[in-house]
């Protein structure tokens, strides 16, 4: 399952202004792990920035005036998202200033159904709390001490651990196969506990159906244990 987590800066904050997108980072992830694979463009936005979009990320009009028009980036990006779903946090804020500016390129617009919206999944599951990336860093333990300026690629890294916390986590402790699970397995196989089900050559062993009856004594067991039970649901009226 591929995911893209990303994010963009822009000149403002309202697209319906004639606000460009000036940087896009995007990380790809497979089955909600990064792959290292990743995209990150500065854009030519063709107009002056706001103070208050450079106060929030620090990108000037100067540092933008050699860098590429969207148009000239735009197969490259569209190519790197492919139709794979994206991970960003204000789904509405990003896409709208994606799809203003395919529009501007006479290109199909993409559907909202291809984004994540991590600030709606935050949102339903800390309900009355912060949701903004920082505090939500702050929540998972999540280091951002390296974000002193918002930036897409820093945030699309951010949101990636953030997704997958908001997810549920990954569980570092449980492993599957491991180097001692395989000790284990192998002795187990060698004193005939259980079959040896590992591939062997193109042929694999094949598991026996187990009984499951009980004995004798496990029965007479559970019938003193259910007697000891005092007033069970079972057999009230």
């Amino acid at each position: 399952m591929r995911e893209i987590a990303l994010d963009t800066e822009t000149t403002g904050i309202n697209p319906h202004d004639g606000h460009r997108i000036i940087e896009i980072g995007a990380l790809e992830l497979m089955h909600h792990l990064p792959t290292g694979r990743k995209l990150h463009l500065y854009i030519n936005p063709e107009r002056n920035i706001d103070d208050g979009a450079i106060a929030v990320h620090g990108i000037t009009t100067e540092f933008l005036a050699d860098k590429p028009v969207f148009a000239d980036i735009v197969d490259e990006f569209l190519s790197f998202i492919g139709p794979d779903a994206m991970v960003i946090h204000n789904a509405a804020f990003d896409m709208g200033f994606i799809n203003s500016e395919l529009a501007r390129l006479d290109r199909p617009a993409l559907s909202m159904t291809q984004s994540i919206d991590t600030l709606l999944m935050a949102r339903k599951k800390f309900p009355g709390s912060q949701a903004n990336l920082n505090a939500l860093c702050r929540r998972f333990e999540i280091d951002n001490t390296h974000r002193d300026l918002h930036g897409a690629l820093v945030d699309a890294d951010l949101l990636a651990s953030v997704y997958i916390e908001l997810l549920g986590g990954l569980q570092p402790g449980l492993s599957l196969n491991t180097e001692a699970d395989q000790k284990m397995e192998t002795k187990a196989f060698t004193k005939g506990v259980i079959p040896d089900l590992r591939f062997q050559g193109d042929k694999k062993a094949v598991r026996h159906i187990r009984a499951h009856t009980p004995t004798d004594s496990e029965q007479k067991a559970h019938d003193i244990f259910l007697k000891g039970l005092e007033n069970p649901i079972w057999k009230r009226h």
